[in-house]
């Protein structure tokens, strides 16, 4: 299949989904989807046992449409712009200290963590992989996805300020969790040679420099938007900044996915106020909100149909399930340690622990990841255990935590 034919059938079906969902159904758009696409993906393999051979037939889909290319390379810049666009700058930086400690101490925690634990776990499961790659594992499953926290944010009703902290540690975290991510795959395919001081400077140059030059193409941006008043040229000077900018950045080994969301929140605040007139405003804001619904569809229909090409080998299945409390439990401990030590300093509201556990959604970046990893068994282990726990804390926490939230 052409690249053309397999976006015709994804936005087709993605279409179809959302109407059954919106008539019928009626869960979160992006949760219906999902599940609809899973139920699919399971209902043709379940149909290729009766000699039906539909796996056969999806696999031009599937394979034709490289996920972790697509999200990672593509569809993850629009995502992560569109989120931080209407993030309030004023309301981040009074959450500054959490959100930067919850996205920096909090996921090397939570790596380290994961990765001793199902080091020890695939060991005594009779799992021949290394320390390193559990690590990679933990590297992976331990930022919470933005896009999937985003979603879910907008139907429930949460305070201001946990909001902030909710959506600020999901916009920045993932750009944190790629770089350690690519750190130990350095390690991994250097066979070891890579040296602490060459890991902390990869984290400076990606995480600084993500930072310093989402602050270059957004003040740029902002020039552009300020010198003209036509709505179509402005929009397009954003779609140049997001597809320009993220194409750069990763050129120039700067992490694109933080320099987005700077400028992004650039653009969302200081270039809403200052650079844009009022119908300007209106048609830049329709434009990325219907663009992120669209891509979130697509997105999320994928993320159900990826399961045709996970190893669901009953040993891995269940590791994935056992996976799943050690999670939670991990992200507790890297969210409650900082929390209770920054109690001293400051006020929190209750519940403040046990919410942003629960709302530490994992997602599409989780699978994409993993599916970016060299070809091998501890591609196949490390990618089935990733979907349990994504489709676990979608369908699950994505579901529940509105109920959690509103709870007295």
């Amino acid at each position: 299949m052409t690249l053309s034919q397999i976006l015709a059938v994804l936005i087709s079906i993605a279409a179809v989904f959302s109407y059954i969902n919106h008539r019928f159904i009626r869960l979160p758009s992006t949760i219906g989807l999902m599940l609809m696409a899973l139920c699919l993906s399971l209902l043709i393999l379940l149909l290729d046992q009766f000699g039906f051979d539909l796996a056969r037939l999806a696999e031009p889909l599937v394979y034709g449409f490289a996920f972790d290319e697509a999200l990672l390379h593509g569809m993850l810049s629009f995502l992560l712009f569109a989120g931080a666009l209407h993030v309030n700058l004023n309301d981040l930086a009074q959450q500054k200290w959490v959100i930067f400690i919850l996205a920096t101490f909090g996921i090397v925690l939570s790596t380290a963590i994961i990765g001793l634990v199902t080091w020890w776990l695939f060991s005594v499961m009779g799992f021949n992989i290394s320390f390193l790659y559990c690590l990679l594992l933990g590297s992976l499953i331990s930022p919470t996805d933005p896009i999937a926290v985003l979603g879910i944010l907008k139907k429930v009703g949460v305070s201001k300020t946990l909001e902030t902290k909710i959506t600020g540690e999901s916009l920045f975290n993932d750009g944190v969790g790629v770089v350690i991510f690519l750190a130990i795959l350095g390690l991994i395919t250097g066979g070891g040679d890579l040296q602490i001081s060459e890991v902390m400077m990869l984290f400076v140059v990606e995480a600084i420099g993500g930072i310093a030059f989402g602050l270059i193409i957004g003040a740029i941006a902002f020039y552009m938007l300020k010198s003209v008043n036509q709505y179509q040229v402005e929009i397009l000077t954003t779609l140049a900044l997001v597809m320009g900018g993220y194409a750069l950045a990763e050129y120039i080994h700067v992490s694109a996915p933080i320099a987005i969301v700077v400028a992004g929140l650039m653009i969302g605040n200081h270039g809403r106020l200052m650079a844009m007139s009022d119908e300007t405003r209106e048609h830049v804001d329709t434009f990325w909100e219907l663009l992120d619904e669209i891509l979130n569809a697509i997105l999320f229909v994928m993320i159900g149909l990826e399961i045709l090409v996970v190893s669901l080998r009953a040993d891995y299945l269940m590791a994935g399930l056992i996976l799943i409390p050690i999670v939670l439990l991990t992200r507790l401990v890297s969210v409650g340690l900082p929390i209770s030590f920054m109690r001293n300093f400051r006020e929190f509201s209750p519940r403040v622990i046990t919410i942003l556990t629960w709302g530490g959604l994992r997602g599409g970046i989780s699978v994409a990841l993993a599916l970016s990893l060299p070809s091998g068994t501890e591609k196949e282990l490390i990618l089935t255990v990733t979907y349990c726990v994504v489709i676990f804390s979608i369908m699950v926490q994505g579901l529940t935590i509105g109920k959690l939230i509103n709870r007295k």
